[in-house]
């Protein structure tokens, strides 16, 4: 009596799992690498997707969330191709498009970068996140009237947008436009008084303006909001420079080398830190480096100039 239905159970079961076809499988993989990436373990992630790319070769949305998560892991050579094979797979594939120059752009290939938002452009030229895209690779290619004309489109379509704004005024700043720098934090900062960028840059044009100490009180409300910020703590350091609190300084930009060693704005201030403390051939040394890396890069001049005048 109790052999009947435990036999049709069998029956059922079995038949649920000979219906568990390689899409269910694969989609089943997909989910579980998505749910891995959201928890932060991207190596789990990726053994997930490797899974359900293993069922599909043909997997495009696998193959661009393990770019997503191979992005994470800074390994972008990896996440790169991983972005290509998802748009050879789907040209029209937007997103997969969209982060790969993001890939590009992280990783230097800053004219790849910009030919992908190109493509995104003539998919569609009201696309305010390649707008975007496109001025900040322009910025990373220090062509800066172009970085502009990029983001000035990009707030047509998005005004609301306090990255745009920051980026902007980075702009506005290298183009030594200080008003325009003015108005545009300020508007950043009506919409988003929590964001460390605007008070970092702050702290720049009030070191342009010689106003050493506002300048420190600016990027110390920056440290406060994003204690790691490298960047933060070596413009805090430049600033202790100019104040003549040598060793606090020197102690900033050494803690933003640890953090990012090939730096050459910290490696340009440990020069001015040597030059300050009278130690003019170590100076010397640190200057030229950078000046040979990058001779644009502001103050390299003041201080190559005085070396030679003595």
């Amino acid at each position: 009596m109790n052999q009947m239905p435990y036999v049709l159970f069998a029956w059922i079961l079995l038949g649920v799992i000979s219906c568990d076809s390689a899409d269910d499988k694969k989609g089943r993989f997909l989910l579980k690498g998505n749910n891995e990436l959201r928890e932060g373990n991207s190596k789990g992630a990726i053994a997930y997707y490797d899974e359900a790319i293993a069922i599909d070769p043909e997997f495009k949305d696998a193959y661009f969330n393990r770019a997503m998560a191979l992005h994470r892991q800074l390994k972008f050579p990896d996440a790169i191709a991983d972005y290509s094979r998802a748009i050879d797979l789907d040209r029209n594939y937007r997103e997969a498009q969209v982060q790969r120059a993001m890939a590009y752009l992280d990783f230097g290939e800053n004219y790849k970068a910009l030919e992908d938002t190109r493509t995104l452009l003539s998919m569609d030229e009201k696309d305010k996140q390649a707008h975007f895209i496109q001025g900040l690779t322009w910025t990373a290619l220090k062509e800066y009237s172009e970085a502009k004309e990029a983001f000035d489109k990009a707030l047509e379509l998005d005004p609301n947008n306090v990255e745009l704004y920051i980026n902007l005024a980075t702009v506005n700043y290298h183009l030594e436009e200080w008003e325009q720098v003015k108005r545009n934090l300020s508007l950043a900062k009506n919409m988003d008084p929590g964001h460390s960028m605007i008070y970092n840059l702050e702290s720049l044009v009030y070191f342009e303006e010689g106003e050493y100490q506002r300048a420190l009180e600016q990027v110390d409300k920056a440290i406060g909001l994003e204690k790691d910020d490298p960047y933060y703590y070596n413009n805090r350091g430049l600033y202790q420079l100019y104040l003549g609190n040598l060793e606090e300084g020197l102690k900033d930009i050494n803690f933003s080398l640890k953090q990012n060693s090939r730096n050459l704005y910290a490696l340009r201030n440990k020069g001015i830190y040597y030059y300050k403390k009278g130690e003019k051939e170590l100076a010397e040394r640190f200057l030229r480096e950078v000046s040979e890396k990058d001779p644009s890069i502001k103050l390299l001049d003041q201080y190559l100039t005085d070396q030679s005048s003595e």
